[in-house]
């Protein structure tokens, strides 16, 4: 979460509690989880707004596959070469005809140009 470990999380709160000392800190404390409510409510609010506008079509769409962290080109490879697949059967390539003697010179088209 905002990428703050758990020390640093510890040393916030000990500067929070000299900061705004002990007497005031429960009464913003109350005020902090009041906002984190309604700013949860605000956005649930929303979030079934925009499940209404959509409608059911994109109801069943797997979010998490669309997701571009799961992108890894890597997998993809791998997961394309160990395809299993059958492979077609072995055409042998056709035999060259035997070499024709020339017999006069090439025919001309003078349409062909």
């Amino acid at each position: 979460m905002f990428g703050i470990n758990g020390a640093e999380f510890v040393v916030l709160l000990i500067v929070a509690v000299v900061v705004i000392g002990p007497e005031r800190l429960p009464r913003y404390a109350e005020q902090l989880g009041a906002f984190v409510r309604s700013a949860r409510g605000y956005l649930r609010d929303a979030k079934s707004r925009v499940d209404a506008e959509l409608g059911e079509e994109l109801s069943d769409v797997d979010w998490a596959k669309l997701d571009p962290r799961q992108y890894d080109p890597r997998r993809i490879v791998r997961e394309a070469l160990l395809d299993d697949d059958p492979l077609p059967e072995r055409v042998s390539p056709p035999r060259p005809a035997a070499p024709v003697a020339p017999t006069g010179p090439a025919p001309f088209d003078d349409e062909a140009t």
